[in-house]
């Protein structure tokens, strides 16, 4: 089953606890306002396999790319504080998300950051949920897209990252 980013929000919310009063706090500092109500749709699950999809899911709100990303942009901001941007440095960091190939890759760098984590920390994280690779995997992860040693990060491994934070955090 792939994981959209509405799922990604959802387990994200989830594993760090995060309340719904914060969720629009960190979307605002990630420059999207939203309101409890948009919340509460984002974090929908949506059942697809229905005949009346469109009845059922009136309540829920797609979370496009630019949406995830401006929300993890936002959780290292109420995680770490703003910080004020380098003279000739965009106001806004240009967004990562290239693709949905690279939504994976871009969540758990900003992940990363957000909660201050080392490469230890990751992989132990990761061991938690019992997936084991070693520094260089976890770094080829990390890379920017088109990076010579750049690897793609699938869904079995971001959920599985997701989880052991939850293990972590909760």
């Amino acid at each position: 089953m792939d994981m959209n980013n509405n799922d990604i929000l959802i387990r994200l919310r989830y594993a760090l606890d995060i309340r719904d009063t914060d969720m629009i706090e960190i979307f605002r500092l990630g420059g999207i306002e939203t309101t409890k109500e948009d919340v509460r749709k984002i974090l929908t699950k949506v059942k697809e396999d229905d005949e009346q999809i469109n009845e059922e899911n009136a309540d829920h709100m797609p979370c496009d790319n630019f949406m995830l990303e401006s929300f993890l942009n936002g959780l290292i901001i109420f995680k770490r504080g703003k910080q004020e941007p380098k003279p000739g440095q965009p106001e806004r960091p240009p967004m990562m998300i290239q693709n949905d190939g690279s939504v994976n890759n871009v969540l758990m760098k900003k992940l990363k950051i957000a909660l201050a984590l080392t490469s230890e920390d990751m992989l132990e994280i990761l061991k938690d949920t019992g997936v084991t690779i070693n520094k260089g995997e976890l770094s080829a992860l990390l890379r920017k897209e088109g990076h010579p040693n750049y690897r793609k990060c699938g869904d079995r491994f971001a959920r599985n990252f997701l989880k052991g934070l939850s293990m972590r955090y909760r």
